[in-house]
């Protein structure tokens, strides 16, 4: 983890997503936190996560999400070099699909 960024404040900022217990609270909190560019510039560099861990062309990901080339290598540089966030929630969410679906 950067030791730039963690602070008092982050950890009360994580404590309180963490609290978070739905989607629509989510939406409540993020609403509030973020400006709307904010929170869509974070789900789009999550889409381009996403579609990067499927192999998808940088074009690609910039045709489907709007995604600049720098943010598309940003993120790629994150996923290859970054503190494997990326990795932890795309193994977690795929082992709860995994779940449902027997």
């Amino acid at each position: 983890m950067n030791k730039k960024i963690r602070t008092e404040a982050v950890d009360h900022l994580f404590q309180a997503i963490l609290a978070l217990e739905s989607i629509e609270e989510c939406y409540s909190f993020f609403e509030d936190v973020c400006t709307v560019n904010e929170l869509l510039s974070f789900s789009q560099r999550y889409e381009v996560a996403k579609m990067l861990r499927e192999k998808k062309t940088y074009l690609e990901i910039a045709e489907k999400t709007g995604a600049s080339t720098a943010t598309i290598s940003r993120v790629n540089r994150s996923l290859n070099y970054g503190s494997d966030g990326y990795d932890m929630i795309f193994a977690r969410l795929n082992a709860g699909k995994e779940e449902k679906e027997k």
